[in-house]
């Protein structure tokens, strides 16, 4: 067995984060989309197989990966400091931390279902078996709903136990789809959930990283923001300028710049909803718009 030098005492890793904003990045599903939304905040994430560590384009980050069921408990128990989750798993677990932001992404519902056959009514009246990783939430509900129940806690493919395993199941859901398939109806919503970037309460209140949290939560509010809008430019003759300027939708005014040339004109430019652009070009048109342009924008910061 190799022995240090009497000279080199050995190190805490632990000490290696310690000055470094510690992130948890759930499995699954929700990797990757909170990875592209780091990458396209400036910070590259890559993972190698069988690692939960990945390497962060950013030397104050520190990254780790774990089920999103663990960071709430995590970052409230203070070793890490900020990471991402649904609003269901934060309920379920009922952690004690701060909410900074909805990214709006990975949205799904926690539904009770049960075999279509099955009469609702007959279910009030017997004790059943509900199978769900959500016992928490499926508790408070089924108390609230007046059911007798027993809780059949499951560790995934909640779908398959009815209708010999259990009688109801409690599950997230995106589409209804899967529950379909195996023949389950739908017959209360019981919360709506997506990804969140939650903090712990001691990052927050370390004047360094809740700084650093702040910076983060600007850029991903630009890449977001970014994601909604295009850039549309455009060529207008003088004499239709003023029209054109009225009609126009815009984040604030527009960007106007004179083309070359004695009474060439201007140039436009303006940052609108990508909702809005099939409405807006044949509008630019009609108001004698010329040479229009459009491309995606990386971040938008008011």
């Amino acid at each position: 067995m190799c022995k240090l030098p009497l000279d080199i005492p050995p190190r805490n890793p632990y000490t290696l984060f310690m000055d470094k904003l510690r992130i948890l990045i759930p499995k699954g599903r929700i990797f990757d989309n909170v990875s592209t939304l780091f990458r396209d905040a400036g910070f590259p994430i890559s993972l190698a197989d069988r690692t939960y560590r990945p390497v962060i384009g950013a030397d104050w980050l520190d990254a780790k990966i774990m089920k999103p069921q663990n960071v709430g408990a995590l970052l409230e128990l203070g070793s890490h400091d900020a990471g991402f989750t649904g609003i269901d798993w934060l309920r379920e677990t009922g952690a004690d931390v701060e909410e900074i932001m909805d990214l709006g992404f990975d949205c799904v519902r926690i539904v009770a279902a049960v075999p279509a056959e099955f009469d609702l009514s007959e279910l009030k009246r017997k004790k059943i078996t509900v199978a769900t990783e959500y016992v928490r939430l499926a508790q408070e509900w089924l108390a609230k709903e007046n059911y007798d129940f027993r809780i059949l806690r499951t560790y995934g493919a909640t779908e398959v136990f009815p209708p010999d395993d259990a009688d109801m199941i409690i599950d997230n859901t995106s589409s209804g789809q899967t529950l379909r398939d195996n023949g389950l109806l739908i017959i209360d919503t019981l919360l709506e959930s997506s990804t969140r970037f939650v903090a712990s309460k001691a990052a927050l209140a370390d004047a360094e990283k809740h700084r650093r949290i702040e910076e983060l939560v600007m850029l991903f509010k630009a890449v977001l923001d970014g994601r909604e809008r295009v850039m549309l430019e455009m060529n207008v003759a003088e004499s239709l300028f003023d029209a054109l300027i009225d009609s126009l939708p815009s984040m604030r005014s527009p960007t106007i710049a004179p083309l070359y040339g004695d009474n060439a004109g201007f140039a436009v430019k303006i940052a609108v909803k990508k909702s809005e652009v099939p409405d807006i070009i044949p509008r630019l048109k009609k108001f004698g718009a010329t040479d229009i342009v459009e491309y995606d924008l990386r971040k938008v910061v008011p």
